[in-house]
């Protein structure tokens, strides 16, 4: 393993950190109806838990509305349900096989709630790169220990991983400021 081997495993795991948390943040309502927000919606479908999309066809009706097209009828009344125990505020009605599902509008109050998820998210994820910092930070000195590199080259590696980090939280900070302003935006 060499000082190339655990930056770039730190940039790796870091990048994945990021895109977690870009994830998170979809999830996180707005204002606007978009589908997203029923991702990780699970349906029971013969027995087994299954996501939402795999088992209906999910369409923006309007801006405040979003259509889910079960691909069978008969699982109508089960993603219904499925969707009002997701706990997402959410309160869908059939009209025929077709499920509609409003997003109702949000109060200032709970607007302020989510801004307040969305920076929660976004502290977990600079915990993460920080602990993804750390790692290779030791695994450097290990490497220093072993004798497999100079010193110079741990203190240039550790200065490397840390413009990694200090990249990723900068990255993390502009994904949560529009992701506020989005959820602000009345």
């Amino acid at each position: 393993m060499s000082v190339a081997d655990v930056k770039k495993n730190a940039q790796d795991r870091m990048a994945k950190s990021i895109e977690t948390l870009k994830a998170d943040l979809a999830k996180v309502r707005t204002g606007r109806a978009h589908t997203g927000i029923l991702d990780h919606v699970m349906v029971e479908y013969y027995g087994n838990p299954t996501p939402i999309n795999q088992v209906a066809n999910l369409t923006l009706v309007d801006a405040r509305t979003i259509g889910v097209q079960p691909f069978e009828k008969k699982m109508a009344a089960t993603i219904e349900k499925a969707i009002r125990d997701a706990d997402l505020g959410l309160n869908p009605s059939s009209q025929g096989d077709q499920i509609r599902v409003p997003t109702p509008a949000l109060t200032e109050e709970r607007r302020k709630e989510m801004v307040k998820l969305c920076k929660s998210e976004a502290e977990d994820a600079k915990v993460a790169v920080r602990n993804i910092r750390r790692d290779a930070n030791e695994s450097l000195k290990k490497l220093v220990k072993d004798k497999a590199i100079s010193e110079d080259d741990e203190r240039r590696g550790s200065d490397e991983v840390q413009k990694l980090t200090d990249k990723a939280i900068v990255d993390i900070d502009k994904l949560v400021a529009e992701k506020e302003k989005e959820v602000l935006t009345v």
